[in-house]
C-alpha cells in the first residue's frame, strides 16, 4: 500500500454535514489518509472526508489517532485516486 505523501487541505463532514472541521492531509494512499487535526476535536467512528483541490469527497472511518495525527481508512476504495 503506497502512500503518496501530501500537504492538502481538507475538510471533515459529519452529523450530517451540519459539523465540519479543516484539516491537513500529510499522506495519502488508495486506501487512507494520514491527516493532521487539532487533538482537542472529538472526532466520531465514520465521516466524511472532502479534498476541495482534487474535488473529491470520500466516506471515511477514524482507525488510530495519536495527538493531533490521525489514521483513517476510505470506506469505499473502488475509485480513489490519489
Amino acid at each position: 500500500m503506497l502512500r503518496q505523501r501530501t500537504l492538502l487541505g481538507g475538510v471533515v463532514a459529519f452529523n450530517g454535514r451540519r459539523s465540519t472541521l479543516d484539516c491537513t492531509i500529510r499522506n495519502l494512499s488508495d486506501h487512507g489518509a494520514l491527516m493532521i487535526l487539532s487533538d482537542a476535536v472529538a472526532l466520531p467512528e465514520a465521516f466524511d472526508i472532502e479534498i476541495p483541490s482534487r474535488q473529491r469527497q470520500y466516506p471515511a472511518r477514524l482507525k488510530w489517532r495519536n495527538g493531533n495525527r490521525i489514521g483513517i481508512a476510505f470506506a469505499d476504495t473502488a475509485d480513489v485516486v490519489p
